[in-house]
């Protein structure tokens, strides 16, 4: 016998946690499903946890209008929940005058995606605001912060609780069954529900869960490709209070320095093409070329000061070869089933569009 719910959102990272939030606040019930026995064990919990500003991506696309758009409600969101952030700021550098044509190309796609507050700075200024930068121009992001990625899901699964919605850990799906009025979920376990809305926010499972969904067209489920990033942790001191990015380079943003809340500085994360989502151990000898990737910037870098920290993985949806995806938020119109809205290769800057991903979601589902 099935259980019947109205919405199920499945995977509790930060945008499901969005997504279920925002569904629990227009007073519908609401049950996220989560296959790990915490919330934000994935992705959500390895990454640099930056506030971007939406500065890199395409005009037009869902990342670079969720961006802005989820940027500012997070600050919002933050400062009235407690969550803690800051506003901190970064520098996008170029190291040589051959980078200042990508650099400017940077500061016009960022404007027409309505970043409107960068600052354009030649070298002295630059190194006015962090004397310890080398770079011969660089363009300053005031809006570009960081967050307690940590403490704003308790608060969103806070909110969602506080709504009448609830989180079931321990929870794997193993298929589902789409049929016209309603879609059957079937737990590993046995267990079978029955839901009007589902919401495969499954991050780096999200393409193997739908191609689970009896109903659902191959056609509509993408590829799933995985792109490690190892960040390395450095011993000591950063003199710096900005983060500092390169010029972005194909794959990623480059080797860049980020800063936590407690002002530890860490480097990366860099693009490594595996095979599994698992694969999350960081080889301390990929650290051997972080140190001429930094002293671009930062020469003053020691030698061994770096450390190896963690990696995260990208859910992509593209593989080395092909352009960067957009995400993928993928309703009825698109797929013919109701209620079924697919969360595809929801990468960075997922978390700072986490809160608009969830009312853009909540508006299809």
């Amino acid at each position: 016998m099935s259980e019947a719910v109205d919405c199920v959102v499945v995977g509790a990272g930060v945008v499901g946690l969005a997504v279920a939030r925002a569904l629990a606040l227009q007073g519908r019930e609401v049950m996220v499903l989560e296959a790990a026995d915490a919330i934000g064990t994935g992705t959500s919990s390895r990454n640099s946890e930056v506030i971007h500003a939406g500065l890199y991506y395409a005009t037009g696309s869902l990342k670079a209008r969720l961006c802005v758009q989820g940027r500012e409600l997070l600050y919002a969101y933050c400062a009235e929940r407690g969550v803690p952030h800051r506003r901190c700021g970064k520098l996008i550098v170029a190291t040589s005058p051959e980078q200042i044509p990508a650099l400017q190309g940077i500061e016009a796609r960022a404007r027409a995606n309505g970043v409107g507050d960068l600052q354009w700075l030649d070298a002295e200024a630059a190194q006015a605001l962090e004397p310890a930068l080398q770079c011969v121009a660089a363009l300053h992001s005031p809006s570009t912060g960081i967050v307690d990625s940590h403490a704003l899901m308790l608060a969103l699964q806070g909110d969602l609780e506080h709504a009448g919605g609830m989180v079931v850990l321990n929870s794997p799906l193993a298929h589902a069954e789409c049929a016209p009025n309603a879609i059957e979920l079937v737990a590993v376990d046995g267990t079978r529900l029955v839901a009007r809305s589902v919401v495969n926010a499954a991050g780096l499972h999200a393409p193997g869960l739908a191609a689970r969904f009896a109903g659902l067209g191959a056609a509509h489920v993408p590829v799933a490709h995985y792109a490690k990033g190892n960040y390395f942790t450095l011993s000591g001191k950063a003199p710096f209070s900005r983060l500092i990015y390169p010029v972005p380079e194909a794959a990623g943003l480059g080797v860049h320095l980020t800063l936590d809340l407690g002002g530890q500085a860490k480097f990366g994360p860099d693009v490594q093409w595996v095979d599994s989502p698992d694969d999350l151990a960081v080889d301390p000898s990929r650290g051997d070329a972080f140190y001429a990737e930094v002293r671009r910037y930062w020469p003053g870098l020691r030698d061994g000061a770096l450390v190896p920290g963690y990696a995260g993985m990208r859910p992509k949806i593209h593989g080395p070869d092909a352009a960067a995806a957009d995400f993928v938020i993928q309703g009825p119109s698109v797929h013919g089933i109701a209620g079924l809205v697919n969360l595809f290769g929801i990468e960075s800057p997922g978390l700072t569009s986490a809160l608009a991903i969830g009312e853009h979601v909540a508006a299809l589902a």
